[in-house]
């Protein structure tokens, strides 16, 4: 087996693991759907912002409306367009993922006249997310990684012991795509790795990555409340995000 199909193999055994996923594996699709949900109902004119949504392995684009995030966005009056990609673990299975998000979502959103992109990602979409500012960062405003897989333990327990992820940085990872994304966390530029923002829970089965990582950002682009893997917490961390979220807000007109 080679080391990218072993990493692979790897988030797909992590990912089946994770409270709240669906559990039958799905098909990936060419092109990637994404689901848009408009500020302009009559979708006529983009808003300022374009917010993307990145689901957990198994989850759909359905659930963020089922749990409330585009209902939580609007009552914020955040002047954003929203597009849900259904970005499952199919993709990541045959090593497809970064390269629909980037064709399917990305590309599309930049010739549709965004210039201001964010994604936010829960679990393996905050991995994705992660992974597409490393190869993108010029692309991407910034980034909410929530409750993020950043790697099969052993390999969060190597980084750790390496020193952490600066120190780990120069370690070869031959293809590695979890080795890839701690190599640049370790080296990534101060002015891009200040465009993510990491919330989690401190129950959160991956809190080790997640601690190891904080180290790397400045405290108040870090978030940690109660809670485990699952619905309950990443509905409090989106809420406190978009309490203070750098985002546009619509302006009310007065009658």
């Amino acid at each position: 087996m080679t080391a990218r199909r072993a990493c692979l193999a790897q988030v797909a055994l992590v990912a089946a693991s994770l409270a709240g996923c669906r559990w039958l594996p799905r098909t990936p699709a060419v092109p990637m759907a994404v689901r848009r949900e408009p500020l302009a109902r009559d979708g006529s004119t983009i808003a300022p912002l374009l917010v993307v949504l990145l689901p957990g392995a198994y989850d759909v684009p359905q659930d963020f409306i089922d749990q409330g995030f585009v209902r939580a966005l609007r009552a914020r009056s955040v002047a954003a367009d929203v597009w849900i990609a259904d970005s499952h673990l199919g993709y990541a299975e045959n090593g497809t993922l970064l390269e629909r998000l980037r064709d399917d979502v990305l590309v599309p959103a930049q010739r549709a006249g965004y210039r201001r992109i964010w994604l936010a990602g829960i679990s393996l979409g905050g991995f994705a997310a992660l992974g597409l500012l490393r190869r993108q960062p010029e692309a991407i405003e910034g980034v909410l990684a929530i409750a993020p897989y950043l790697g099969r333990p052993a390999l969060v327990q190597q980084v750790a012991a390496a020193g952490g992820a600066a120190a780990y940085a120069s370690t070869p990872h031959d293809g590695d795509a979890e080795g890839a994304l701690w190599s640049w966390i370790g080296r990534a530029p101060d002015a891009v790795r200040d465009k993510v923002h990491l919330y989690t829970g401190s129950e959160d089965r991956f809190i080790d990555g997640h601690r190891l990582f904080a180290q790397r950002l400045g405290a108040d682009h870090v978030l940690e409340v109660p809670g485990t893997h699952d619905w309950p917490a990443w509905n409090v961390l989106w809420a406190r995000w978009l309490a203070r979220a750098p985002w546009p807000r619509v302006v009310s007109r007065a009658v």
